[in-house]
């Protein structure tokens, strides 16, 4: 019910702006607090994280943290069977004391799953016990990517040099993308360390040379699909496909996604390789994989142990990490407020003071982000997601929590390439298999949060000295380009707010590493690459946009050209600085949009092109160098 609600609210948003009356009423209108979109995340609970009071020097044994829930538990009239009254001593629910944590917490797991009324009535009386300092149920959380509708999907058969470069919008395009290029040449990622906390990773081709062995921290055989509840080395993804009804009642069978694999690509896959697969924000970073979901998902305590372990941190059990991670990614949530998420935030607290920057995705379920962990944590960057043309996506959350926005990708079949952020992937159904590497489209704020960790491995890597995680979030949000989420002159911008804006890669890496016009470009510019579109270029008469094509080598042609969309564009070129009306060595005047140029035996060196609104303002037009 809370996503109709949601899905409405975001139309009449749309339609605030031509429906005379909506907007008084939208005013008024107040976001409600979002209701579990499935049973995982409100029964079958059974593991409880609780931090103790104790003496100076003293630790409570195992055997007496676990009695302590015991008692807890006879004090709540909970037996060792559902709707039981207590008949004897064996009747009284048991507990065992798992583990604890690297923030200094215990695991503890009780001998049955409880209903909601039981977890709320045990929770009470391990509160009551003046022992306790604070107890929250062991959540499991979920990645935050949406599979496509494969049902839908509409093949393209465009093939550029870097084979998959063309259909990554979300790197190059101008209104909707990151302005990667416009990056690159000052900052590669070269010497820092991303971590990903996700399902893992698959052998790939276009990734292997730039991922680190990492760590597997599930504990539950079940999730992990590991013949034991171990942690151990590596982090390879086993798969995190379940069958019909195998999460929770009524949930639907679903493949595996491949989750870490695709969030991995965003990051640092390999870049300009002799044309394999497509590019990386950060591509020459590293990713230190650390496994935290599995089949249904992963469990709060172990997401808090790898956060506190990938950021150089000591866990129990876990051998030191040797190369602590500068950023955390966590394309993963689930519903909950983080201020009753204490765990969490007390792990984030210890990254965050090691110097890591920890970046989260907002969620996908076009509510408030407050409602949701751990967009809604302290010390994050947050991040909510846009589609192709730059505006909100349908799915994201939104709010006061997010920080920032990012290319999420729609899946809309209207859109070049579906609208999906490209990437990196595995295509086995089931378990990984050798051979099933891919390019795939997927969609998410998952795929959103990636563009932003890798930003932040591009300017860390540039910077002088490291910048505080607070440091990095005050540059991205100074450079993002201005918010453009509602429709245009639609006065509900606080109801749908993204944070400070679009992220953009370029102005961030000119904000840490200044540098003149030759060596790097300045804002208005952006740099090209042959048979990539550039899309959707809009403005009024008059307006510009100025390219840079570089050519390497020398060539026999080149070609370029403007298509598509409405009004009148003018297209001027010139070799080694940006061409005038006056100076333009090369010139098309057409009417309408397609204009051509041709550049017989171009010599090696920069091209600058310039895209000129004449007559009437233009729309979705593209510019394409072949």
């Amino acid at each position: 019910m809370f996503r109709i609600v949601t899905a409405v609210l975001f139309l009449l948003l749309t339609m605030a702006t031509s429906v005379p009356g909506i907007a008084g009423e939208l005013k008024r209108a107040q976001v409600s607090r979002p209701t579990p979109k499935s049973a995982a995340l409100s029964s079958k609970q059974q593991r409880f994280i609780v931090a103790y009071r104790t003496s100076a020097g003293h630790k409570m044994s195992s055997r007496d943290i676990a009695a302590t829930v015991e008692k807890a538990a006879r004090r709540a009239g909970l037996t060792q069977r559902s709707g039981k009254s207590p008949g004897s001593a064996s009747d009284t629910l048991s507990a065992v004391h798992l583990r604890d944590l690297a923030i200094g917490a215990s695991l503890i797991r009780v001998s049955r799953a409880l209903t909601p009324d039981e977890t709320q009535a045990l929770l009470r009386q391990i509160k009551a016990d003046p022992a306790v300092q604070r107890v929250e149920p062991d959540v499991m959380l979920q990645h935050t990517g949406r599979p496509p509708d494969m049902s839908r999907w509409v093949p393209t058969n465009f093939v550029p040099d870097d084979y998959e470069f063309a259909r990554q919008w979300h790197l190059h395009g101008l209104t909707g993308g990151i302005r990667a290029p416009g990056a690159w040449s000052r900052a590669t990622g070269e010497g820092v360390v991303v971590a990903v906390l996700d399902t893992g990773i698959t052998p790939h081709p276009d990734l292997d040379a730039n991922v680190l062995e990492g760590y597997d921290f599930i504990t539950d055989a079940t999730i992990s699909r590991r013949p034991t509840n171990e942690r151990v080395a590596g982090a390879l993804d086993y798969g995190d496909w379940s069958a019909a009804g195998e999460c929770f009642p009524g949930s639907p069978a679903r493949d595996s996604s491949w989750h870490g694999t695709h969030v991995t690509g965003t990051v640092a896959e390999l870049t300009n390789n002799e044309g394999q697969g497509g590019a990386g924000v950060a591509f020459k970073a590293k990713v230190l994989p650390v496994r935290v979901l599995g089949r249904c998902g992963g469990m709060t305590s172990d997401i808090v142990d790898a956060i506190v372990w990938a950021s150089g941190g000591s866990v129990s059990g876990v051998p030191a990490n040797a190369q602590p991670a500068e950023v955390i990614n966590l394309s993963l949530g689930g519903l909950g407020e983080c201020v009753n998420d204490s765990f969490t935030q007390e792990a984030i607290d210890a990254a965050v003071s090691a110097g890591t920057t920890v970046v989260v995705a907002a969620g996908n379920d076009a509510a408030p982000a407050q409602y949701f962990t751990p967009a809604s944590c302290a010390n994050v960057i947050s991040v909510g997601a846009t589609g192709y043309a730059g505006r909100v996506a349908p799915y994201t959350n939104f709010g006061d929590a997010v920080d920032l926005a990012a290319p999420g990708g729609s899946g809309n079949i209207n859109e070049p390439d579906n609208g999906f952020i490209w990437q990196a992937w595995h295509e086995s159904p089931r378990e990984p298999q050798p051979g099933f590497s891919t390019f795939h489209g997927m969609s998410g704020t998952s795929m959103a949060t990636p563009h932003v960790s890798g930003v932040v491995a591009l300017i860390q890597s540039i910077a002088p000295t490291p910048l505080t995680p607070a440091q990095v979030e005050t540059v991205l949000k100074e450079t993002a380009r201005a918010p453009s989420f509602p429709p245009p002159g639609n006065e509900f911008l606080e109801l749908i707010t993204l944070g400070a804006g679009n992220l953009d890669a370029a102005r961030a890496v000119a904000r840490v590493a200044p540098c003149e016009f030759e060596t790097c470009l300045p804002d208005e510019i952006t740099p090209i690459a042959l048979n990539a579109p550039v899309t959707q270029l809009s403005g009024t008469p008059g307006y510009e946009w100025t390219f840079k094509l570089k050519v390497s080598r020398p060539t026999e042609n080149v070609t370029v050209l403007t298509y598509g969309g409405s009004g009148d564009v003018e297209l001027l070129a010139s070799f080694g600085g940006i061409p005038t009306e006056t100076t333009a060595q090369y010139r098309s005047s057409r009417p309408g949009n397609n204009e051509l140029i041709q550049i017989p035996t171009p010599r090696p060196g920069n091209y600058y092109i310039k895209v000129r609104g004449i007559a009437d303002s233009s729309a979705d037009v593209t510019l394409v160098a072949r």
